[in-house]
């Protein structure tokens, strides 16, 4: 179905050196970067353009618009996330969503890779001592940085900083007109290669997902679309919260299968309410 196809990846910030070799080997696509079409009109990570969607609609926003200018029918786009991870609150995490579109095919599979594996942070400083602090915990200078006036501000702002004599030089000049200044880690894919390792394996799964063929029409992207609990205990046998089964579903016709003990019959006693209370 994509063997030999062009695959337009919708991006302007280098995401293209992950996610090209990965679907050119498993899908068989030339995969080709936009040219003409500025990702950051739907929205940039420190504000100047406010995201309005959520990650979906904007990465199928991404690749549609994209795929009109380019009058292309395939295209990947991906969209990040940043903030305390949604169930260990105090840890922050990267949450990368990928999204394919074949119009040619009606097809629109998705996947999703959410990473505790990031240095997102920000902070206000008033010191070289607090910067070159900041700037060791952050990876600097294999990852950039930003420096802004503060928190809030989306005019005075130096991105992509990956040198040292920029970073002071930076920081100097914000210390000297305001006293302090906010500094934060630079998102953007092509100043952080540990978002691009997250973005490597969305892309990974999504490559998976599209290899998974519906076994009844054999339209790619059969996947699980809902996973039930209650893993009986190995111990005593209550159900634990550990997956009993997943069900994949097909979009196209609508065919479904459950997969029984995908993990195995039965789960340690550890992980179980009543053995471990």
């Amino acid at each position: 179905m994509f063997q030999g196809r062009t695959l337009l990846i919708v991006t302007k910030h280098k995401k293209e050196k992950v996610i090209a070799p990965i679907l050119t080997k498993e899908l068989g696509v030339k995969c080709v970067v936009t040219e003409n079409f500025d990702t950051d009109l739907l929205g940039t990570f420190i504000g100047e353009t406010e995201r309005l969607d959520d990650p979906i609609i904007t990465a199928r926003k991404k690749c549609l618009m994209a795929m009109d200018l380019n009058n292309c029918d395939l295209a990947i786009a991906s969209e990040g996330s940043f903030g305390p991870h949604p169930t260990m609150f105090f840890i922050p995490a990267d949450d990368e969503l990928t999204l394919f579109i074949d119009k040619k095919n009606n097809l629109e599979i998705i996947a999703r890779e959410l990473s505790t594996e990031t240095n997102f942070n920000g902070t206000d400083i008033k010191t070289e001592a607090e910067l070159m602090e900041f700037a060791k915990n952050a990876k600097f200078p294999s990852h950039g940085l930003i420096i802004r006036k503060s928190s809030n501000e989306l005019k005075e702002i130096v991105k992509g900083i990956t040198n040292k004599e920029q970073l002071k030089s930076t920081f100097n000049f914000f210390i000297s007109n305001y006293g302090k200044c906010f500094i934060e880690t630079d998102m953007r894919a092509m100043y952080n290669p540990t978002r691009l390792k997250v973005i490597e394996k969305s892309t990974k799964k999504l490559a998976d997902k599209i290899n998974s063929l519906c076994p009844a029409c054999k339209t790619p992207g059969f996947e699980i679309t809902e996973a039930k609990q209650g893993l009986p205990c190995r111990e005593c046998n209550f159900p634990t919260k550990s997956i009993l089964s997943y069900s994949y579903s097909c979009q196209k016709c609508s065919f479904s299968q459950e997969d029984n003990y995908p993990h195995g019959i039965n789960e340690d006693p550890m992980w179980c309410d009543l053995c471990n209370p």
